[in-house]
C-alpha cells in the first residue's frame, strides 16, 4: 500500500485549500470531504474551472452509487491520461472507497498541481487508507480483532468493484498482516499483560565485544607480546642464580674389541698366486 502524508483531523484541508475552493463558486460546498468528493463529481467542476474545453458537465452524474462513481472517475482518468496529469490510481481507489485521509490528499495534490502553491500541512505521520492510527490510541481492550479489522478497512464497495477473488485476498492478507504487527507490539510494549516469559537468551548477561583491531596492529601486538615473553623469560633464568648444574660421565664401550670385530668381517682385498 502507498503511504502519503497524513491530511488534519478535523476539515483535512489546510485553509489555503477551503479558500481556493470557495474562490471556484462550485455547485455545492463540500463539507465532508470523505462522503461529497468520492462520486469525482465535485473534482469534475474543479478541473472545469482550468479546462472547460476538455470536460464536459453535462457528462458526469451527481449520484451516489458505485456505478456512477466508477464511470464519473473513468472520465476524469481518461482527462489525467489526455493532459498527462500524474494522479495516483490509489488515491482515486481510496478516494472511491472513502478510505480516512484519501480525498483530502487527493484535494490538497490537485490545489499543488493546478495552482503551483504548497501546502502547509499539519502532520508528518503517514497514512495507508487504514485505521492503523486510529487503533493505536484507543486501549489494548477496545482494539479490533482481526476480524473487525478486515470489516473496517475493505468496503463493500472496493469488493464489488473488484470482483477478483485473488485480489480481494491479497488485500484481506495485507490489513491481517498490520493487525498481526500491532498484536506483536502489544505483546513486546506489556508482557506482562499478555503473560510473557522471557527466553534464556533475554535472560543472559550480555558482555560487550571487544574492540577489533586491525590486521597489521594484531600482528605488531603479538610480535610485542612473543618479544616480551621471551625477555622476560630469559630476565627470569639469569636472575635466578642460585641454580647449580651436575656434570654427567657417560661410559663408553671398548674400542678394540670394535675394530677387531670390523677387520674379521671384511673380505681380503687380494689372493695369492698358483
Amino acid at each position: 500500500m502507498t503511504s502519503y502524508p497524513e491530511a488534519p483531523r478535523r476539515t483535512g484541508v489546510s485553509r489555503d485549500v477551503l479558500r481556493w475552493l470557495q474562490s471556484l463558486d462550485l455547485s455545492f460546498s463540500p463539507k465532508n470531504f470523505r462522503r461529497d468528493l468520492s462520486n469525482g463529481y465535485i473534482m469534475a467542476e474543479i478541473f472545469y474551472w482550468y479546462y472547460p474545453d476538455d470536460i464536459q458537465m453535462h457528462s458526469f452524474d451527481n449520484g451516489a452509487s458505485l456505478s456512477t462513481k466508477l464511470g464519473n472517475w473513468s472520465q476524469l482518468e481518461k482527462f489525467f491520461l489526455k493532459r498527462k496529469l500524474n494522479i495516483s490510481k490509489e488515491l482515486i481507489d481510496g478516494t472511491i472507497h472513502c478510505k480516512p485521509g484519501a480525498a483530502e490528499i487527493l484535494v490538497q495534490e490537485i490545489y499543488v498541481m493546478l495552482t503551483h502553491r504548497r501546502v502547509k500541512t499539519i502532520q508528518d505521520n503517514e497514512v495507508d487508507f487504514t485505521d492503523r492510527h486510529y487503533q493505536e490510541h484507543l486501549p489494548m481492550v477496545a482494539r479490533s480483532t482481526a476480524t473487525k479489522a478486515v470489516k473496517s478497512n475493505i468496503t463493500l464497495s472496493e469488493i464489488l468493484a473488484e470482483p477478483d477473488i485473488d485480489v480481494n485476498k491479497q488485500k484481506v492478507q495485507a490489513v491481517i498482516n498490520i493487525h498481526l504487527q500491532q498484536r506483536q507490539q502489544e505483546r513486546i510494549a506489556d508482557p506482562k499483560r499478555f503473560n510473557v516469559k522471557p527466553s534464556l537468551a533475554e535472560r543472559a548477561i550480555r558482555l560487550m565485544p571487544p574492540p577489533e583491531l586491525n590486521q597489521s596492529e594484531t600482528s605488531l601486538t603479538n610480535r610485542s607480546s612473543s618479544s616480551s615473553s621471551y625477555t622476560s623469560s630469559q630476565t627470569d633464568i639469569r636472575s635466578k642464580t642460585n641454580v647449580t648444574f651436575k656434570e654427567i660421565k657417560v661410559k663408553q664401550g671398548d674400542r678394540s674389541y670394535v675394530s677387531s670385530s670390523v677387520s674379521s668381517t671384511t673380505p681380503p682385498s687380494t689372493l695369492s698366486a698358483p
